[in-house]
């Protein structure tokens, strides 16, 4: 089975660092980019499987980066998750009415990440047995 490629739009480097040794343990093709406008062209370059999308990023935030790429007639079906540390109320439901598919708050739980991450993309062959 081939390997999911997952983009990283993140514009901290330590926690870019955890979420690429996070994805590197469960085996993943990982694609990284530091602001919203970056990520949106390797989007469109490499259509990765699965996006995880900081929500504060320097000059356009990724609100708006996932309202852009669910407006992609090309980009649309790719699965974005937030990735915020800015865990306020309302951020969810904000995230989901932006278009993401799903939420998750940093610091990141190393022990749940890869198991949320794969409910995303389904199993993949292998790896289900794992913990």
């Amino acid at each position: 089975m081939k390997t999911s490629k997952i983009l990283v739009v993140e514009d901290n480097e330590l926690n870019m660092k955890l979420v690429r040794s996070l994805l590197l343990l469960g085996k993943f093709e990982i694609l990284e980019a530091m602001d919203a406008e970056t990520g949106i062209n390797l989007a469109r370059e490499t259509m990765p499987d699965l996006i995880l999308m900081d929500i504060q990023l320097p000059g356009m935030d990724g609100l708006e980066a996932t309202r852009i790429i669910k407006q992609d007639p090309v980009l649309n079906g790719i699965p974005v998750i937030a990735l915020t540390s800015y865990a306020m109320q309302g951020d969810e439901e904000k995230a989901k009415f932006a278009g993401c598919t799903g939420y998750v708050a940093k610091p990141i739980d190393t022990r749940s990440f890869l198991e949320i991450i794969d409910g995303y993309l389904g199993p993949r062959s292998g790896l289900e047995e794992q913990s």
